[in-house]
């Protein structure tokens, strides 16, 4: 029982800590665009300088 004194308030504190991540990215706009980079890999990029 006296080692739940210890992991309750740890399992806590990670949680808020993940949950304040969470926050962090959605603030600095990292779901912004959920869509482009998965569509982006069927865009064929243009070569510079062309085909010989």
């Amino acid at each position: 029982m006296n080692g739940l004194i210890f992991l309750i308030p740890i399992a806590l504190g990670l949680g808020l800590l993940g949950l304040a991540a969470f926050f962090w990215s959605l603030r600095r706009g990292q779901f912004d665009d959920l869509d482009g980079a998965a569509l982006r890999i069927f865009v064929e990029e243009e070569e510079e300088g062309g085909r010989p």
